[in-house]
């Protein structure tokens, strides 16, 4: 069920909420969290799709926020969406013009589920520091994503001087099976040190530098990251070389969704390694609300240990 509300108020939003629930059942019982996206027009359907799945393993209100031009009349727009239109959650949808899209506050506070932990998520163009952005201020998680900048090795550099704890990116959760699959290989016999590492990756993949450093202070060796041309590789991680005096270890994708892994002595192996859904990086996401350490320490201080990337041309 879809409910518009043109040129309304926060308070006609709130009781429209209230009446929703009078007529519907308890529709907001069971949230566990308050998710607010902060975009723009021309892309809020996307996040909120991936919303609504994600809803199905972690019920939410969601409140989609896009701000207009601030010398416009003031006006704020809403829509409701409930029911199969929202999932397991139930959708706000603010479009803000004029002095009320400078209020974030009073935009956001009264539509926030109560005792509620409350996570922010920027799918598009996101504030230089996070942590101190009128709804980064109020958010526990705040989650942003280097590939959809406009540069993303520029943005991934800025990552580390305006971190706080809480914040996060997805292009960190993308490489949750990679680092994963690295783990599980170093734990196996023959537990050799790691002499050389090298990672390569598509040209505006910033998982790679993030795999390359999580790498560095992990294995504590040099590790050599390289971007591919786009005729070279589309998208993504496409490999991780590890050498020990055994032999070399070779995780890599032949084709986008397929990586190969190769060990000294051991079978081949064809495992699924597809490019991970906006839906699951959120999922994955909304699991745990505590501030990921380890993500604090590779952009604080892996990123810092890496000499810059190659590059090669085609």
């Amino acid at each position: 069920m879809i409910i518009d509300l043109p040129d309304t108020t926060v308070s006609k939003i709130s009781k429209a909420l209230v009446n929703v629930r009078q007529e519907g059942g308890a529709v907001a019982l069971g949230r566990v969290l308050t998710l607010i996206i902060a975009t723009r027009r021309g892309v809020e359907e996307e996040a909120i799709e991936a919303a609504n799945d994600a809803s199905r393993e972690h019920p939410m209100r969601v409140i989609v926020i896009m701000l207009g031009d601030q010398k416009s009349p003031p006006r704020l727009d809403a829509q409701i969406r409930v029911g199969g239109d929202a999932g397991a959650s139930e959708v706000i949808v603010l479009h803000a013009q004029g002095p009320v899209a400078s209020s974030h506050d009073s935009l956001l506070t009264g539509l926030l589920l109560p005792d509620a932990p409350v996570v922010a998520w920027w799918p598009a163009e996101t504030p230089e520091v996070l942590s101190t952005s009128p709804i980064g201020r109020i958010a526990q998680r705040r989650i942003t994503d280097a590939s959809a900048q406009k540069d993303p090795a520029a943005w991934l550099s800025t990552l580390g001087a305006h971190y706080a704890p809480g914040s996060t990116d997805f292009a960190w959760t993308r490489i949750t099976r990679w680092r994963e699959q690295l783990a599980a290989v170093l734990d196996q016999p023959p537990y050799e040190p790691v002499t050389a590492v090298e990672v390569r990756g598509a040209w505006d993949s910033p998982s790679t530098a993030l795999l390359a450093a999580w790498l560095r202070l992990k294995l504590d060796v040099d590790v050599k990251y390289e971007y591919l041309s786009h005729d070279e590789w589309a998208g993504g991680i496409k490999s991780v070389r590890l050498e020990r005096p055994s032999g070399v270890t070779l995780l890599e994708r032949p084709s986008p969704a397929v990586a190969v892994l190769t060990q000294p002595g051991q079978p081949t192996h064809d495992l699924a390694f597809p490019r991970r859904s906006l839906r699951e990086c959120l999922a994955e996401e909304l699991r745990s609300l505590d501030p990921d350490v380890l993500y604090g320490r590779v952009i604080t201080e892996g990123l810092e240990l890496l000499e810059p990337a190659t590059e090669t041309h085609g």
